[in-house]
């Protein structure tokens, strides 16, 4: 499967990047409400980084770094989640996908099943890697692929039906 997906770089000077980041930011609020509704819905969905993954690939790193870096402290300070002590390591992690998610997305210039999975997977192997810095192990790494394969799917799929969005 395979689209010409509508693909932007936004610049930090375009006002649509700074609106896009703040609407992604906003859907960072609302989201994990939902699904914290689910019992560990926001862990097993990991919808901040739903939000993070589509709106980088479809309008770039940059709008997608924005957001990744906003939307934990954003959460953070409104409801406590995510916790202090996560923050850095979630932080981390969205800033990592953003940024693999926008340059694959300006290198491929087509989305297409096989390039989401393997931004997930590369992101999440790299987000790793951060988290084994910060902390000294990768706990949640490990369970981000045996608890949260139900987030990594919805990621995957979600990201291939909105970038198709405006084609």
């Amino acid at each position: 499967m395979v689209t010409d997906a509508k693909l932007y770089a936004l610049n930090y000077d375009e006002v649509k990047t700074w609106m896009w980041a703040a609407v992604f930011v906003a859907c960072n609020m609302i989201l994990p409400q939902v699904f914290h509704l689910i019992p560990q819905g926001g862990f097993i969905f990991a919808p901040l980084s739903f939000v993070i993954l589509a709106g980088s690939f479809k309008l770039g790193w940059k709008t997608g770094l924005l957001a990744a870096v906003a939307s934990p402290i954003v959460n953070n300070l409104a409801f406590g989640m995510p916790a202090w002590g996560v923050l850095p390591v979630m932080t981390v992690k969205l800033v990592v996908l953003a940024m693999v998610a926008g340059l694959t997305a300006q290198y491929f210039r087509k989305a297409t099943l096989p390039i989401l999975l393997g931004v997930v997977i590369v992101s999440e192997l790299l987000g790793g890697i951060g988290e084994w810095a910060l902390t000294g192990g990768i706990t949640a790494t490990v369970a981000d692929f045996t608890v949260g394969w139900p987030g990594l799917l919805l990621q995957v799929l979600g990201t291939y039906l909105i970038v198709r969005i405006d084609n």
